[in-house]
């Protein structure tokens, strides 16, 4: 009888293997949920510091310095500072702006400065004394600077001295509207001396619903919007960001991502302080200081973001980058072309992409370790699929206009499979008014919102980006809503032409993009590419490139212009810029620096130098674009 029990046993657990594979039925338990659907041990977690009153970060890790006060916080340029350390720090940080500054409870401040550990003691301070920290970007100046101010309704900007070339041109301007200005360093800081607990009575008022912190878009379509984030969204995201990364007291995670972002502030700072692990801080990136810097502080978590990976990919070989105990990069955009190359060249198992904004809803997550996930940013399954599909849906987009497409009776067209479209979650009456919103701009708030989108009344979130699921239930990032341009009446992914192009080797990076010509519709698509080393126009072979485009693109999407350049822009979060580049297009008398312009002409096998009588023969439709 043994025998047929445990054959039967043996055929269920591999029924149950296929099962879960097929189905990502473990996946969809453990880490599908996306912030849809919080788990019951996260509502008993959000509950019980709700009734306690300990919501804030300043709690969580007054608890750490209790648990564990000798246990290192932070590791910055060689020094190490445990909790109570950190924590002692920030008390006298705290007292300075009670008592010199006269900051009140709930007061608005805005803080300017880079990666420090005095930029965390202010944070944590403002946090503790139960003021709302207003983090700004410390690379403004100028308009956007005294923009970032005025919106926030601060009193003060308190900067880090490394910045003041930035914000002295602006004094006139932000004294004129109130804000008095005070600047900081790791001596002044240091030298407060008043360390005496700052009273509960700072905190008492805080609930889950309270504002704590105001965050800013990049401004790369305007002027930066203040994101507010309440206190249960700080505290929902630390947490549940450290029990899916599994994070311990001995975990260290090395950043050098800006801390006014909120990848670094809450993808690496927060859900540190909630496990008791160690926080790695660099000043900046660099490729020169990376891995020397992951390698002496132990840490086996590494944050990216944006194109961090393939600036790390094209620099020169460094001693110490296969020399590391990192066994996890996390973080969001890390491209197809750089995804597997990373993993082996640096020799790093996990790769854990995730998709969230600051501003947005429903995170996805991918823990990749094979090729099966390579690439995608989630995966959703047949629980998934049951629990959350009529929270989160793709619509088919009209990518001229940026407007949902509808059918007959007015309402929008669910995506197939593989079809790309905009991700939308919906909202309740309930939950409106806790969705993400911008401060101080209801108009942009409600912008983000649309209705009668399946059924009149209903309510949903935009999130402005465009994705894909295939019939595996991957899920894919196309590309951010008007970043996809349409061209012959067909759809171009700016990232997928990126993709394809960043495959060619003498190709460093390229930012992909349509531009306006005049007499066609939709926008030409044009590629702007940095060389790889040692590669100079002389010996680019711009021949073998027009055949390699044209044997990985579809024929609409193979770019039509090249924009060779020195060097790509990015914004601080290293996102490339490209609302330059589509401003001035492909008239040669509008571009801008050292740049040169090249064409695929119709019926060419190469691309050719673009010059200003190719340009004249165009509008005068002597010839014609393929």
């Amino acid at each position: 009888m043994a025998l047929p029990i445990i054959a039967g046993a043996a055929g269920t657990a591999a029924l149950a293997a296929y099962l879960n594979a097929k189905h990502h039925i473990a996946h969809d338990l453990k880490h599908a949920r996306g912030g849809l659907s919080p788990t019951q041990d996260v509502v008993d977690f959000m509950t019980d510091r709700a009734v306690r009153k300990r919501a804030l970060t300043y709690h969580v890790f007054e608890d750490q310095v209790c648990k564990q006060p000798n246990h290192p916080f932070l590791i910055f340029e060689g020094r190490t500072w445990s909790y109570k350390e950190f924590f002692d720090a920030f008390t006298r940080v705290g007292n300075w702006l009670i008592e010199d500054l006269g900051i009140q409870a709930d007061e608005v401040v805005a803080m300017d400065g880079g990666n420090s550990p005095e930029y965390l003691m202010l944070w944590f301070a403002l946090d503790g004394i139960g003021a709302i920290p207003s983090f700004v970007n410390w690379n403004l100046t100028g308009t956007g600077l005294v923009h970032c101010a005025r919106i926030c309704n601060s009193r003060f900007l308190i900067a880090d001295a490394d910045v003041k070339s930035n914000v002295e041109p602006c004094r006139m301007d932000l004294e004129e509207t109130g804000v008095k200005i005070h600047y900081y360093n790791p001596s002044f800081f240091a030298s407060l001396p008043n360390s005496t607990p700052i009273p509960d009575s700072r905190r008492d008022h805080v609930t889950i619903e309270s504002l704590r912190s105001l965050m800013y878009t990049s401004g790369t379509t305007g002027l930066p919007k203040a994101v507010t984030l309440s206190t249960g969204r700080e505290l929902l995201t630390g947490y549940s960001a450290a029990k899916y990364l599994e994070l311990k007291p001995e975990s260290r995670m090395y950043t050098c991502m800006p801390l006014y972002h909120g990848a670094a502030h809450g993808l690496c700072v927060t859900p540190i302080v909630h496990s008791g692990g160690t926080v790695v801080l660099s000043r900046r990136f660099s490729h020169k200081t990376f891995w020397p810097e992951v390698a002496a502080s132990d840490a086996d978590i590494i944050q990216y973001v944006g194109e961090l990976c393939r600036y790390l990919l094209n620099g020169p070989p460094n001693t110490h980058e296969r020399r590391h105990k990192v066994q996890m990069a996390w973080g969001n955009g890390m491209r197809p072309d750089v995804w597997e190359p990373f993993r082996e060249r640096f020799n790093i198992p996990i790769i854990n992409e995730l998709y969230a904004a600051t501003d947005g809803l429903g995170a996805t997550f991918n823990r990749n370790a094979g090729p099966f996930t390579a690439n995608s940013i989630g995966l959703r399954g047949l629980i998934w699929n049951w629990r959350f599909s009529d929270q989160e849906v793709r619509v088919k987009m009209d990518v001229d206009t940026e407007e949902i497409m509808r059918d007959a009776n007015g309402f929008a067209i669910r995506c197939g499979v593989n079809e790309p479209g905009q991700v939308l979650h919906r909202l309740t009456p309930e939950t409106v008014a806790t969705s993400p919103g911008y401060y101080n701009n209801e108009g942009a708030t409600e912008n983000r919102r649309i209705r009668d989108v399946f059924e009149k009344g209903d309510i949903w979130f935009k999130s402005g980006d465009m994705m894909r699921q295939d019939a595996d239930g991957r899920v894919f990032f196309v590309d951010r809503l008007g970043d996809t341009f349409r061209w012959k009446s067909e759809n171009v992914s700016t990232n997928e032409v990126a993709d394809m192009l960043g495959k060619f080797p003498q190709i460093a990076e390229t930012n992909a993009y349509g531009v306006l010509v005049p007499g066609y519709d939709g926008r030409a698509g044009t590629a702007s590419i940095v060389m790889a080393d040692g590669v100079t126009e002389s010996t680019f072979n711009f021949a073998a490139l027009a055949k390699h485009a044209r044997a990985v693109l579809p024929s609409y999407a193979v770019p039509l212009f090249l924009r060779v350049t020195p060097a790509l822009e990015y914004t601080g979060t290293l996102k490339i810029q490209k609302g330059r580049l589509k401003k001035e297009g492909v008239d040669p008398d509008k571009i801008t620096g050292e740049d040169k312009l090249y064409w695929l002409p119709e019926g060419s096998d190469r691309y050719l130098p673009f010059t200003k009588k190719d340009w004249e023969a165009l509008l005068d439709k002597r010839v014609r674009l393929s």
